[in-house]
């Protein structure tokens, strides 16, 4: 269980991490500029460990840059739901191992600072400050297995090795 953080629509992917820190590839060092050129520039220095990103409309759009995802799982986000996510942040968060999930109901729903609890395999997002909850289609075991792993590449290698 996480605490919400509530963004706009078009959150595009230099609002989730500036360009000016594309440099480096670190996940710590893009984790501390997370969402810096957003409307919430200090969202690096509160955000916790399992907490959500909550967000209208085209998350992620922008470039297909992975930098973005990779700054939000780093900053510990445990998962975006948003009412729509760009395709190519989708892929990249799948990629990166970031779970996403597009339930307008949810991001309308839940308010900034709620609790909120993410349940992948049963889609369910439960708002533990107002009780509500809300349902998504839950994601498939594959997807589930690529989060679990930390991503694609990681799930990749360890493919790998059960099947040496």
């Amino acid at each position: 269980m996480g605490k919400a953080f509530k963004f706009g629509d078009n959150v595009n992917t230099d609002a989730i991490i500036p360009a000016r820190y594309l440099v480096k590839t670190d996940p710590r060092f893009l984790a501390a500029h997370a969402m810096e050129g957003s409307d919430q520039p200090d969202f690096a220095r509160r955000v916790r460990e399992g907490d959500v990103v909550v967000a209208g409309e085209n998350f992620g759009c922008g470039s297909s840059r992975e930098h973005a995802p990779v700054a939000l799982t780093g900053a510990g986000v445990a998962c975006v739901i948003a009412r729509s996510v760009a395709r190519i942040f989708y892929r990249n968060a799948i990629n990166i191992g970031l779970p996403l999930l597009e339930c307008p109901e949810a991001a309308d729903g839940i308010s900034a600072g709620d609790e909120v609890e993410v349940d992948l395999a049963s889609g369910t997002v439960r708002d533990a400050t107002t009780g509500r909850v809300f349902r998504v289609e839950p994601l498939p075991e594959f997807m589930r297995a690529i989060f679990d792993a930390g991503g694609l590449v990681e799930f990749a290698k360890k493919r790998l090795r059960q099947n040496a």
